[in-house]
């Protein structure tokens, strides 16, 4: 009897773990892989086998007569959209049918996270988003580029400092510490020199924040994707809350400079002050927008552009290296605007690079 219990527990484990979750599209009448096809990627998904990106290339290219098809991230169904069109639809026409973002962090668990625009859902986003959106116009965006170009200006000066005819770099080190500093001025008011000062505290607490690496820290996260209740009652962290504190107590703490002696800079701090002190002229107490609020759009930023924008950054290196008659055209290109300019780029010049726009884009 106990025998047949144990059989039946297992094989009602087997189904409802292993093949329930993977037929949500095949019971949709969805076009998707097959069971041990799935099941076989999930493993593999479990291992630095091959990146998330080559993974949803694989399955764009295997179903190419479909507009549409069967993903699965982890036990989470997802559609993965093959037609422009049909994207287009969904992104502007259907927009207020498809509104939030899909959220990998439980609710109720990093506070400060779920502040941010990219997780607020509903009313909440609405709200938040025509709050901020002022402030971040082409024009206003326009205030930080003396910042970004000011640090673009201690890199250079870095390496010609270096008086070799031959410098060798770890690229991904170099543009994450010209990316740290860019953002460190730009967003959180912060002016450092990670090339220089290589341990400094803005510099580690960013790579803290983003380190998903360890076999402990893995096992966290896989729990949180997959297990997120579980996740809540362990009170597992998706990032480093001594990142999370060290980046709330400089934005506080430079807020506070700033409104006592009464100091304006040019970045994004600048604009979500003056953007909470409009919106709090006109809210009640509950829609008021607090240092919590300004220091989740920085976090967001910072989030959002530490390890891309790097990651960008080395792979165009890259190719302008074994292009060379690009790189050539290009630097060709940059010199003739730099020489109309007499030197010092403007933010209107820049925009008037069209070759290297093309070379980024």
């Amino acid at each position: 009897m106990l025998s047949i219990f144990i059989s039946t527990a297992v094989a009602a484990l087997i189904y409802f773990v292993l093949i329930k979750p993977f037929r949500y599209w095949q019971d949709q009448g969805v076009a998707q892989y097959k069971l041990k096809t799935l099941w076989l990627k999930t493993v593999l998904g479990l291992a630095p086998h091959s990146s998330l990106l080559e993974n949803i290339q694989q399955a764009y290219q295997d179903f190419p007569e479909q507009r549409y098809c069967g993903y699965y991230q982890f036990l989470r169904p997802a559609l993965l959209l093959r037609d422009p069109d049909l994207i287009k639809q969904i992104t502007v026409k259907d927009f207020d049918h498809f509104t939030d973002h899909n959220q990998i962090i439980p609710d109720d668990t990093e506070l400060l996270w779920e502040k941010n625009l990219f997780a607020l859902k509903g009313d909440k986003w609405r709200e938040m988003r025509s709050t901020l959106s002022p402030s971040f116009t082409g024009s206003k965006m326009k205030i930080m580029f003396g910042l970004i170009s000011d640090c673009a200006q201690r890199f250079v000066q870095y390496f010609e400092e270096q008086g070799k005819k031959t410098t060798i770099v770890e690229m991904k080190d170099v543009f994450t510490r010209f990316t740290n500093d860019v953002i460190a001025t730009s967003a959180f008011g912060v002016t450092c020199n990670s090339l220089k000062d290589r341990e400094n505290e803005f510099y580690l607490m960013g790579k803290e924040m983003i380190n998903f690496s360890g076999f402990s820290r893995i096992l966290s996260l896989l729990t949180i994707f997959m297990a997120p209740r579980l996740s809540k009652i362990l009170k597992l962290e998706f990032f480093s809350k001594k990142a999370i504190n060290f980046f709330r107590k400089v934005i506080k703490e430079n807020v506070e400079v700033r409104e006592k002696n009464g100091i304006v800079r040019p970045d994004m701090i600048y604009l979500l002050m003056e953007t909470r002190k409009m919106k709090n002229n006109q809210a009640n107490e509950e829609e008021k927008l607090t240092i919590e609020d300004i220091t989740a759009q920085a976090l967001i930023f910072f989030v959002a552009g530490f390890d891309t924008v790097s990651t960008f950054m080395c792979f165009m290196a890259y190719e302008l290296a074994v292009n060379v008659d690009i790189q050539n055209r290009l630097q060709n290109e940059i010199d003739k605007t730099l020489e109309e300019c007499e030197g010092t780029l403007t933010y209107d010049e820049l925009m008037k690079i069209k070759y290297m726009d093309m070379v980024i884009s």
